[in-house]
């Protein structure tokens, strides 16, 4: 349960930094050229929604195949 969690939170927040980056370069590039720029708040819900999927998928995986190793075999490998 720890790893799911980690994995949510640390990937969510990657999102929302993502998120606050890109809107962050749409304003610069709207006032520095002069052209009309919109963010659609369905494309963000996406983002952060495929973000947090992505970090518990990759999060959970590796997690899951770790727990089911016997530990003197791991061990052994390394």
């Amino acid at each position: 349960m720890q790893f799911l969690s980690e994995a949510l939170v640390l990937s969510s927040l990657g999102g929302l930094i993502g998120i606050a980056f890109g809107v962050a370069c749409s304003a610069v590039v709207s006032n520095l050229f002069h052209w009309s720029t919109f963010v659609s708040p369905v494309s963000v819900i996406v983002a952060v929604v495929f973000s947090a999927f992505v970090g518990v998928f990759f999060g959970y995986y590796p997690a899951r195949k770790a727990a089911q190793l016997d530990p003197i075999e791991a061990l052994r490998y390394e």
